[in-house]
């Protein structure tokens, strides 16, 4: 007995040492598992920014690209009002040639029309006279007066001609002074405009070429997550090769295990009480527990892989190398990636549907489908039944 006893013992410890190391294997899985969902959520925020951020540069884009055609068009303008300016000042200046020359040319006028007066003046009108008087006949003397009439008429109307010159070369000049400062001020309206939009379109430029270093960061970070993801996607890879290698070596303990089972099954049947591992029992809880994980693991699959899954629980449950409760099967350290990643607790709080809750059901009340311990999923790596995307083993 003593030796059976430690035959047992041996071989219990060689069990839970090969089941330390699948759980040290498993752990890194689970950990390089949550690693990657954390990188795809940083990724996603990455991606999210970098949206942002071009939606940001094509805004900027559009504005740059508007404020550079306000730009254009307000330097047209302004070259146009130089021009209208520069003409204006060149009429202006002819104008005031113009003027300047019918002051002269009224001077000049003046001037004669002052010595005529003299001349008539120092003449006196006993002179005048005499020159009347001075006709050979009515026809002269008519003619002689009538000269003298016409040349103070013709000094009148020429002086009359140069002043209303005069006034409208002036009119002309101060219409033209004053076309001059509106455009001006409007030339100065217009280089405030310009520098205004000068100002906008470095700013915007600026802040455009900022956005352009931010988007390509953000895009250098998602880049960098896409190839940090790739990186642990293959060390996952590795350690599924890995924990399929050491699942392979384990294959005779797993049968091992499985004969025990059923030898212990058997032994419950026929007896009613024993010195075996106590017959499991099941209450609510145990239900939703159990139907949590059928959703986690076999959520997808067809209902008999749900069964499938519930039953490995109950087979571990049944088993001496495993905990004796379906909640102590579930939380057993290293087991499964759900439980590990807190998924698990999410769908447990929800409740999980109905389809996996009645497989739960069905399983805690007997119906056991398959005598296996362990499942995965299936890459071809690991002989045993295949059920949906599911090994068991």
């Amino acid at each position: 007995m003593k030796k059976a006893g430690k035959v047992l013992a041996l071989i219990f410890f060689l069990c839970c040492f090969s089941n330390l190391a699948v759980f040290a294997t498993q752990g890194k899985i689970d950990k390089v598992q949550e690693g990657i969902e954390d990188l795809e959520q940083q990724k996603k925020e990455a991606e999210s920014q970098a949206d942002s951020l071009s939606d940001k540069a094509g805004g900027l884009e559009g504005d740059l690209k508007e404020f550079n055609s306000s730009l254009e068009e307000a330097v047209a303008r302004l070259n146009e009002t130089e021009e209208q300016l520069s003409s204006t000042r060149i009429s202006l200046e002819e104008t005031r040639a113009a003027l300047e020359a019918a002051r002269i040319k009224e001077q000049e006028q003046y001037e004669a029309m002052k010595k005529r007066i003299r001349f008539m003046y120092e003449m006196d009108m006993e002179g005048m006279v005499e020159v009347l008087l001075s006709a050979e006949n009515f026809a002269d003397f008519l003619n002689k007066g009538e000269y003298i009439v016409n040349i103070h008429n013709y000094d009148r109307k020429m002086l009359a001609e140069y002043q209303a010159t005069k006034e409208e070369i002036a009119g002309k000049e101060q219409e033209l002074e004053n076309q001059e400062q509106q455009l001006a001020d409007l030339q100065t309206q217009q280089e405030e405009k310009k520098q205004e939009l000068a100002v906008l379109v470095d700013s915007t430029s600026e802040k455009l070429s900022a956005a352009r270093k931010q988007l390509a960061a953000a895009q250098a970070d998602v880049e960098a997550y896409e190839a940090e993801i790739e990186r642990q996607k293959a060390y996952e890879a590795e350690l599924e090769a890995q924990k399929a290698a050491e699942d392979a070596k384990r294959l005779e303990e797993i049968k091992r295990q499985e004969a025990e089972m059923k030898q212990k099954q058997e032994q419950t049947q026929k007896e009613s009480s024993g010195g075996g591992k106590t017959a499991p029992s099941s209450d609510a809880s145990d239900i939703s527990l159990l139907a949590a994980l059928i959703q986690c693991e076999a959520g997808g699959e067809s209902y008999e892989g749900k069964l499938a899954v519930g039953s490995v629980v109950m087979n571990r449950v049944s088993s001496s190398h495993f905990p004796n409760t379906v909640a102590g099967v579930i939380y057993q350290s290293g087991q499964f990636s759900p439980v590990a990643s807190g998924r698990f607790a999410s769908v447990l709080a929800k409740g999980a549907n109905q389809s996996c809750t009645q497989a739960a059901g069905e399983v805690l009340g007997g119906n056991i489908t398959i005598g296996c311990l362990y499942f995965r999923r299936n890459d071809g790596s690991i002989p045993g039944t295949v059920i949906g995307n599911h090994v068991f083993y």
